[in-house]
């Protein structure tokens, strides 16, 4: 092989490994749309647990495939953060494991919190061990679980306003990302961290954060297709790599 050739390939593989992970982001963006819009927001009726109940039932397949779009994007996470951390080490080690670390929690939180999205499907499902409750006492205990993958959620996303935050540090360190995607990061993260903490401590106060959460959509949006379409820039990727 040349060294001309073994030189291309050096210099492609920072921008494939961005491009990969726009890819894995684009799945991440796209799930979360599809479980919390297209699934939760048409199926759950809020503070009505027999309506909710009776569109789980009515549109199981739906729901259940809101749940399997979680699960697949959780684990896209995975593979999506240690392309960060490969790209990112170069900038700040600690930086780079600190956002590992962060997203990784924040995800096997996620993941675990599935399981009470996962409840009803199991408590409106007509088991005989269920008989011992009435529709109404399983309605209730459906829609109760549901309300705690909610804050099952929060804590999560504690973890990922962290991630964001040390994370929009690292791209601002770099010189081979635009320094407005760690401006829209930061925003993100406040965001996530003020909406979790509002519901932990004054929930009738989060009830009028929440539709900012809207906001913090841009920051991912920006950062997926930047990752597709520009990547990184090579040549100052190894320069930083070789400081």
């Amino acid at each position: 092989m040349s060294t001309a050739m073994l030189g291309r390939m050096t210099l492609s593989c920072p921008r494939r490994k961005a491009r990969i992970a726009g890819f894995l982001y684009l799945i991440v963006i796209a799930g979360g749309i599809f479980a919390e819009i297209w699934v939760r927001g048409r199926l759950v009726v809020s503070g009505d647990a027999a309506a909710t109940a009776h569109n789980i039932m009515a549109h199981q397949l739906l729901y259940r495939l809101g749940f399997a779009a979680e699960i697949f994007y959780c684990a896209c996470n995975v593979p999506l953060i240690l392309i960060f951390y490969e790209l990112f080490k170069i900038v700040n080690k600690n930086g780079a494991l600190l956002v590992v670390y962060f997203s990784l929690v924040g995800t096997a939180v996620e993941s675990v919190s599935l399981l009470l999205h996962f409840a009803p499907l199991v408590l409106l499902g007509g088991g005989h061990y269920l008989s011992a409750f009435s529709a109404e006492q399983l309605q209730a205990l459906s829609y109760m679980s549901l309300r705690l993958f909610e804050y099952g959620f929060c804590i999560c996303l504690v973890f990922f306003g962290c991630y964001c935050l040390v994370f929009a540090y690292l791209i601002c360190k770099s010189t081979f990302f635009p320094k407005f995607l760690a401006v829209l990061l930061v925003i993100e993260g406040f965001l996530y961290l003020t909406n979790s903490f509002a519901n932990f401590l004054a929930p009738a106060a989060a009830a009028r954060i929440f539709p900012y959460l809207a906001a913090s959509g841009l920051a991912e949006v920006s950062l997926c297709l930047w990752l597709m379409i520009v990547g990184v820039n090579v040549e100052r990727w190894r320069e930083q790599a070789a400081a």
